[in-house]
């Protein structure tokens, strides 16, 4: 299985793209992130529907697709870790986490996502999210492997 990381936005080196570097390394399955930045001045809504736009042409038609968003569903570690065990084990190749711009998704996005996740009631930096989200999938497939890195 594949993982891919769909961000509008781009990450600068620093410390942020260190973890998330750390974290990518760690994991058996792949991850490759995609960044998609447009930086048009526009209004909010049509900022919003342009940076859907390139969250959708950059996600395989064929992804299982996990859109990162405030008003998602918070899982757990675990209940994150049967998610993606649950993809492995059905076969599927890719699952795509799409992480949005400062203003939130287009409805369009969300229509796309097969689940809609939450890291929680707190606002977190864009650039913060990707190396939380890397060791959150780091962590769910230590969970899966029995391994003692996440000690619940």
């Amino acid at each position: 299985m594949n993982l891919l990381v769909i961000a509008v936005g781009r990450l600068r080196r620093g410390p942020e793209a260190d973890l998330l570097t750390a974290y990518a390394e760690r994991l058996r399955w792949p991850l490759t992130v995609r960044e998609v930045d447009d930086r048009r001045p526009l209004p909010v809504a049509e900022r919003r529907a342009r940076d859907g736009r390139l969250l959708l042409d950059a996600t395989p038609g064929d992804a299982h697709v996990v859109v990162l968003d405030g008003t998602g569903r918070p899982l757990s570690s675990e209940a994150l870790a049967e998610h993606l065990g649950r993809q492995r084990d059905s076969g599927t190749r890719t699952v795509a986490f799409l992480i949005g711009g400062a203003d939130g998704h287009d409805p369009a996005v969300l229509a796309r996502a097969h689940l809609v996740l939450s890291l929680g009631p707190m606002t977190w930096p864009h650039m913060l999210v990707r190396p939380m989200l890397a060791e959150q999938v780091f962590r769910a497939q230590c969970i899966l492997e029995g391994h003692p890195y996440h000690r619940a």
